[in-house]
């Protein structure tokens, strides 16, 4: 774990005044990231569009801040009908600690070599870019710039007791896991270090996370 993960700043998050400020921080680092990444957005809608068959944008539940369903938006990175209980099956056994980590570009939740994956959508997710379409989820409040990676209903079911949790703040485009090794940490580790997070949140530790996040982007993009 790095040093990052292993600071402990006082909490500074927890009266409604700070959640006020958090979320205004959303807000506006939201919009102006929509702003100057707009170009960048319409190149990526495109060459998903134009690559495969199917839509640019991939819409799908996932649990936000005290358990409630939202929409999460993405760019698709794989092609449209396909079968996920090869992804359910990959997931349960790493809840399970059946099966040992892979590492690897993507990350240990996500399989290597997945036939699902488009080729345009494998480069995309190297470099996270797949997510930037969440600055919008951020904007309208569902989800925010840090935060616990936001899960789906049936991962919520396997989790222990302590990793509920995350549950108690929104779900985050990035995180502490995400600039803390991502690659090589297990599943398990990265949801400790999604609880960690929200025992330890403070403005200090989400400017950090957000500093740590590009060259942590960079470092998987070239591992």
């Amino acid at each position: 774990m790095t040093e990052l993960a292993r600071q402990r700043p006082p909490d500074t998050m927890r009266c409604g005044g700070q959640e006020a400020a958090k979320r205004a921080s959303d807000v506006l680092g939201s919009l102006a990231g929509i702003i100057a990444l707009a170009p960048l957005l319409a190149v990526l809608w495109c060459l998903v569009r134009w690559t495969s068959a199917g839509p640019a944008l991939y819409r799908q539940e996932r649990l936000g801040r005290n358990k409630r369903p939202f929409t999460l938006v993405k760019f698709r990175t794989m092609y449209v009908n396909n079968d996920d209980r090869i992804h359910r099956q990959y997931v349960t056994s790493l809840l399970s600690g059946d099966q040992a980590p892979t590492g690897g570009q993507r990350g240990l939740y996500k399989l290597e070599n997945d036939p699902r994956i488009t080729a345009v959508g494998s480069w995309l997710r190297r470099y996270s870019l797949d997510e930037l379409p969440q600055l919008f989820n951020v904007l309208i409040g569902e989800m925010s710039l840090v935060g616990p990676r936001p899960v789906l209903a049936w991962e919520a079911e396997m989790f222990r007791g302590p990793d509920h949790q995350r549950f108690e703040v929104k779900p985050g485009i990035t995180g502490l896991w995400q600039v803390s090794g991502r690659s090589r940490l297990s599943y398990l580790d990265q949801l400790e270090l999604d609880v960690e997070y929200v025992r330890r949140r403070s403005f200090g530790l989400d400017l950090a996370i957000l500093v740590g996040t590009v060259p942590a982007l960079f470092r998987r993009g070239t591992a």
